[in-house]
């Protein structure tokens, strides 16, 4: 699909940038990689960690360059995209290291700059290569990412959809003050910008409440209307599905009119220059999925998690290109599709969350029909908050988790004060795969009151030091496998 979203003369635009950007990183190679996920997946906690741990050497066994020994020293540069606000790497860290509080979510793309020195593993590799790549990271909405498929739409077919989906189960019930209110409004009536606003505020109300825990959907189109930044209240972000009836043109003056209008304005001054100006400009991808909170909420929002995924899949570039392709066009070549949170599950159950990911990918890949590029799975936590233990409930002995529930978390009738280590046992995830995806059970689980995984947030760990003082690196889960997969073969 993403040939679709740009025309002869973005392609043209984007043939330049690359070029230009080609020139520029002849002698000082360097690496773009895009990092997403929708809200609260983890994206500014794993970035942070991720150059903590580069910077600060943090333990990475499965990061080859790291474990033997050919990384001299990792360093955070200036960013070359001066257009793009810079990822507050040095606030968040302090917010995780010293106040132990997890850092302020992704709410816009940003950028930085880690620059890594090295030996090559090959003899023949150092003689060409200056032992020094940049990653650029780049840091996004995936909400915002689920806004590119629109641009393939039109306005008769998103209201189309966005009314199916509404309802959907798992969303009949939201939605139904907004489709109460659209059912009122004749598309065909005199445009009012105070209907607008109505219907505007509505269908955004129901997008608002898909996302909170108790449902964890995830297919929200548009992503600006759960993150607005500075376009809040404007024209572009003041329209809503409409209960259209045929495909007749709207008539000239009428709300349809306007509505249509405002729709394909926010496609062309908001998705498509996100598209050309970042998207397109990737080398390597991850994107993290916030898979536990879809679990526990149950098989519709696991099957929506899969239709997003599906859809951001769909938005990408991927492919190998030759020297002389590359000049013109970047392609992505892999993709990491990682479950965050692993460290509110006892190790026995890592294996059955990457399973469960991997099932979900596999599925989206065919789905989108993708092609071109390496998608591996991963379960991981690039900040670890918990450590495990056992305790013994009569003859049983029970795996738990141990760390800080953040203060107001509630499990059996408990509420945390943010304060206290509490040992928790997070229950086991289900060993067929299928029941996790299968939609006629949604009914059992949303009546049940014992969910399949105990779920609750916990504080950032407290950092041990050593002898001398020095705070050791961030604990992680599986970064260093992260790490290996999307930049490891650039440092061999």
């Amino acid at each position: 699909m993403a040939s679709s979203l740009t025309t002869f003369t973005d392609e043209a635009r984007i043939a330049l940038d690359t070029l230009s950007g080609r020139a520029s990183g002849l002698f000082s190679p360097s690496l773009r990689l895009g990092v997403t996920g929708l809200s609260r997946a983890g994206k500014t906690v794993f970035i942070s960690a991720l150059v903590h741990n580069l910077i600060h050497g943090g333990r990475l066994p499965l990061f080859e360059a790291q474990k033997s020994g050919r990384i001299a020293r990792a360093f955070l540069e200036e960013q070359p995209d001066d257009a793009v606000p810079r990822f507050q790497y040095e606030d968040h860290i302090a917010a995780l290291v010293n106040d132990r509080v997890w850092p302020d979510s992704t709410r816009a793309i940003s950028e930085l700059r880690l620059t890594i020195e090295y030996e090559s593993a090959s003899g023949w590799n150092r003689m060409f290569s200056s032992g020094r790549l940049s990653v650029d990271i780049v840091d996004y909405p995936g909400e915002w990412l689920l806004d590119l498929p629109l641009l393939g739409k039109s306005f008769a077919d998103f209201s189309r959809e966005a009314f199916e989906m509404a309802m959907l189960p798992a969303r009949h019930d939201l939605s139904q003050d907004w489709r109460a209110l659209s059912a009122t409004i004749d598309p065909n009536a005199d445009a009012d910008e105070m209907t607008a606003r109505r219907l505007a505020e509505s269908f955004a109300a129901y997008l608002k409440a898909c996302k909170l825990d108790e449902r964890a959907l995830s297919t929200l189109p548009p992503g600006r209307f759960l993150m607005p930044g500075d376009l809040e209240g404007s024209p572009a972000l003041t329209f809503a599905p409409l209960l259209l009836q045929g495909e007749r043109r709207p008539r000239s003056g009428s709300l349809q009119a306007m509505m249509e209008r405002r729709y394909e304005a926010y496609k062309t001054h908001v998705v498509k220059p996100f598209f050309r100006e970042h998207i397109t400009r990737l080398d390597r991808q991850i994107v993290l999925i916030d898979a536990m909170q879809a679990l526990n909420a149950g098989p519709g929002a696991m099957a929506d998690l899969e239709r997003a995924v599906t859809e951001i899949l769909s938005c990408f570039r991927p492919g190998r290109g030759n020297f002389l392709t590359d000049l013109f066009s970047r392609r992505i070549d892999r993709i990491l599709v990682a479950a965050t949170k692993a460290d509110h599950l006892h190790h026995e159950s890592h294996d059955r969350l990457q399973a469960i990911v991997r099932r979900l990918a596999d599925r989206a890949v065919a789905r989108a029909n993708f092609t071109g590029a390496d998608v591996d799975v991963v379960a991981m936590a690039a900040v670890r908050a918990t450590r495990e233990g056992t305790v013994k409930q009569g003859r049983e002995t029970l795996p738990v988790i141990i760390g800080s529930p953040l203060k107001g978390e509630r499990i059996n009738g408990e509420t945390f004060d943010g304060k206290t280590e509490t040992a928790i046992f997070p229950g086991d995830l289900p060993e067929k795969i299928e029941a996790v995806f299968d939609v006629s059970e949604a009914d059992h689980r949303q009546s049940s009151d014992d969910p399949a995984i105990r779920f609750v947030r916990f504080r950032p760990p407290k950092l041990e030091r050593t002898a001398e003082g020095v705070t050791l690196s961030l604990p992680h889960i599986r970064l260093d496998r992260a790490l290996q997969f999307l930049i490891g073969d650039h440092l061999a």
